[in-house]
C-alpha cells in the first residue's frame, strides 16, 4: 500500500514487519465489526488523498508513554464498543497523518453542553458511521454497484454510542438506514456549499452526501436532542482488514442461509445452520445482509450487526491475539487510512485515551438497541419513521443518562444552587419551541409563559419572537456557571425539573424554551421520567451468547 510523499517530507519505505520497530509480538488486538450494505442506491466519494505524512519514531527511554499510546487497536471503530487493547510501537506520526479529519457538525444549531452529575462527571456520545463510498478500487470491488460509481456516499450504518457519566454502562442506538426524517441545513466547510434543510422527509443515509459526516451529526441532534461529542466513520475495506486481524467472530443462524436473489441482489453471505466463525469479506457480508435475515428489511440487518458487535466484544475480552507482526503493520495502515473522525479525535493518542474510557464498562452493562420505528404509508410504505412515544422515550433516557439495561442507575439528583440575585433582577428570555414534526407551533405560548413568570416576580422577562426551532421538552439554558442558581430559580418557579436546566454556549443569558410537552395553557406538568427501555427497541445485552438470526423464507439452501 505504497503512499507518495507530500512536498517537504522525506519519503520512507513501508515497514513490513513489526519487529523492525521493536514491537512485542504477543499483544492483544481489537477489530471493528460493522459495515454498510450498499444496495443499488449506494454512493461513492472522490478518491482519497495518498499523501504520506510523518516519520517512524525510534524506540527509546523517552518513548514509554508513546508506546503505551500505541497499544491502541487498529480496529478503531469497534474499539469504542468493546474497549480495545494494544497494538505496539510503530510510526506514530505516519499513522496520525493517515487519519482523515472533518468538522464535528455542519448544522447551524449549536449543541447544548452536557450537564455534569453530582460528582462532576459528564457522559460521552459518539456517532459511528459506516460509509458505502466507492472511493478506491478496493471499496469498489467489495461494495459492487458499478452503476453508482461517482455519486455521493451514503451513511448506511449509523450507531450512537452513549457512555454513561460514571462509566458504569454503555448504550447503543442504531438508526435504520431507511428512516425518514427532516434533515437540517448543512454547510460544506470545504466548498462553502449550502445544503438547504429538506423540504419534507428524507432518508437518513443521505446526510453524508450533504457536506460530510458533520451533517449526520447535525441531523441526529435535530431529531434526538442528544449532544454528540465525536464521530467516527469507516468504509468497506477498513471493515474487512480489521475483521481479518481478530481471527474471526462467532455468529449464529437458525438455518442454512444464502443472501442472493434471482435479480442479483444480496450480500452473497452463505452460511450453514448453527454457529460459524466469520472474518474478512465474510464478516462484511454478514454486516451488509438484508435479504435472507428476518423479514428482509434493514431492521433485520441492524439486529444482525448488534449480534456481531456483541460477539466481537466477548471474543476480544477473552484475550484474542494477533500473532503475525506483518499483519499488524498492514492492519494499522488499513485502520487509520479507512478512518475519518472529527477534529477532536485527530491523533492515535486521543483515540487510545478514548478507548481507555470505554474499557471501564463491563460486558454485561453494554446494551444494543434499535430506534423504535413504524412503517410509513403510501409511497413510503417500505421506509420507517420514529415511533411516537417509544422513540422519544429512548432518546430521553439517553439524554437523562439513564441505563438501558434495566439495572439501577447510580445517578444522583442535580445539586440545587442558590440564586445570586432577587428574582425581580433576573433577566429571562422565553422562546416558543412547541412546533413538532406533526404540529404547528402554538401561537402565543412564549408570551403566555412570560406572563406566568412575571406573575411570580420575574419582571425582567422578555420574549424572543425570532426563535422558530422545535423542542420536544421544556427546558432552561444558561451560558455560565455563575448563572446556574438563577436558572434553577426560573425552573423551580414553573415546576420544571432541575435535570432540565443545562449550561449551553448557544445562549447569552438565561433562556426558557417552551417545548412540545407544554402546548396547553396553565402550569407546567413535567412528564414522568421513564427509565424502562421500550420493548420495541429490541434491546440486546452484551452477554447474550445464545443470540441467533432468524432466516427469511426462500433464502435457505
Amino acid at each position: 500500500m505504497g503512499r507518495s510523499s507530500t512536498p517537504g517530507e522525506e519519503t520512507r519505505p513501508r515497514v513490513r514487519d513489526a519487529r523492525q520497530l521493536g514491537w512485542d509480538e504477543d499483544l492483544y488486538e481489537d477489530a471493528p465489526g460493522k459495515g454498510p450494505e450498499p444496495d443499488t442506491d449506494a454512493r461513492p466519494r472522490a478518491p482519497k488523498s495518498t499523501g504520506h505524512r510523518g516519520t517512524a519514531k525510534r524506540r527509546n527511554g523517552k518513548g514509554k508513554r508513546k508506546r503505551r499510546v500505541l497499544r491502541w487497536s487498529a480496529a478503531v471503530l469497534s474499539m469504542l464498543i468493546l474497549g480495545g487493547a494494544g497494538a505496539g510501537y510503530f510510526y506514530y506520526e505516519h499513522l496520525n497523518g493517515n487519519i482523515k479529519k472533518e468538522e464535528l457538525t455542519l448544522g447551524d444549531r449549536k449543541m447544548a453542553d452536557h450537564k455534569a452529575n453530582a460528582a462532576g462527571q459528564t457522559p460521552l456520545n459518539i456517532l459511528l458511521i459506516g460509509s458505502d463510498a466507492r472511493d478506491s478500487k478496493e471499496n469498489q470491488k467489495l461494495g459492487g454497484g458499478r452503476d453508482t460509481f461517482g455519486a455521493p456516499p451514503l451513511a448506511d450504518v449509523q450507531m450512537l454510542v452513549h457512555l454513561s457519566a460514571d462509566r458504569s454502562n454503555m448504550s447503543v442506538i442504531s438508526m435504520p438506514r431507511d428512516t425518514l426524517l427532516k434533515i437540517p441545513k448543512c454547510t460544506d466547510p470545504k466548498s462553502g456549499q449550502v445544503y438547504p434543510a429538506s423540504a419534507g422527509l428524507a432518508m437518513t443515509n443521505q446526510t453524508l452526501g450533504r457536506g460530510g459526516p458533520g451533517c449526520a451529526v447535525a441531523t441526529w441532534y435535530e431529531l434526538t436532542g442528544i449532544t454528540i461529542d465525536h464521530f467516527m466513520m469507516i468504509d468497506f475495506s477498513g471493515v474487512v482488514s480489521m475483521a481479518d486481524a481478530i481471527g474471526g467472530v462467532p455468529v449464529c443462524v437458525k438455518g442454512n442461509v444464502y443472501s442472493h436473489t434471482s435479480d442479483g441482489k444480496g450480500s452473497g453471505l452463505r452460511l450453514e445452520k448453527g454457529t460459524t466463525k466469520i472474518k474478512g469479506k465474510q464478516a462484511l457480508q454478514w454486516l451488509r445482509t438484508r435479504y435472507g435475515f428476518e423479514d428482509g428489511t434493514d431492521l433485520g440487518r441492524t439486529h444482525a450487526q448488534h449480534m456481531y458487535m456483541n460477539s466481537m466484544v466477548r471474543e476480544l475480552r477473552k484475550g484474542t491475539k494477533l500473532s503475525d507482526p506483518g499483519k499488524l503493520t498492514d492492519l494499522a495502515e488499513a485502520a487509520t487510512d479507512a478512518l475519518t473522525v472529527d477534529k477532536g479525535l485527530d491523533t492515535v493518542k486521543k483515540l487510545y485515551d478514548l478507548a481507555e474510557e470505554f474499557k471501564r464498562v463491563p460486558t454485561d452493562r453494554i446494551t444494543m438497541t434499535t430506534m423504535p420505528n413504524v412503517y410509513g404509508t403510501g409511497v413510503n410504505q417500505e421506509r420507517v419513521l420514529p415511533k411516537p412515544g417509544d422513540a422519544d422515550q429512548l432518546f430521553q433516557m439517553v439524554r437523562d443518562d439513564a441505563p438501558l439495561d434495566g439495572k439501577a442507575s447510580k445517578r444522583k439528583a442535580p445539586t440545587a444552587k442558590e440564586p445570586t440575585a432577587p428574582v425581580a433582577e433576573i433577566p429571562v428570555i422565553v422562546r416558543n419551541g412547541t412546533r413538532s414534526d406533526s404540529q404547528y407551533p402554538v401561537k402565543g405560548r412564549a408570551s403566555a409563559v412570560k406572563d406566568l413568570l412575571v406573575d411570580k416576580g420575574f419582571t425582567e422577562t422578555t420574549v424572543d419572537t425570532q426563535y422558530t426551532e422545535a423542542a420536544a421538552r421544556t427546558g432552561v439554558l444558561f451560558p455560565s456557571a455563575d448563572l446556574e442558581g438563577n436558572a434553577q430559580a426560573v425552573a423551580k418557579a414553573l415546576g420544571i425539573p432541575l435535570a432540565s436546566v443545562k449550561r449551553s454556549t448557544d445562549v447569552t443569558g438565561i433562556t426558557l424554551t417552551v417545548g412540545a410537552d407544554w402546548r396547553e395553557s396553565g402550569e407546567y406538568v413535567a412528564p414522568a421520567r421513564q427509565e424502562k427501555t421500550p420493548d420495541s427497541a429490541r434491546a440486546l445485552n452484551g452477554t447474550e451468547e445464545g443470540a441467533c438470526m432468524d432466516i427469511q423464507p426462500g433464502f435457505g439452501w
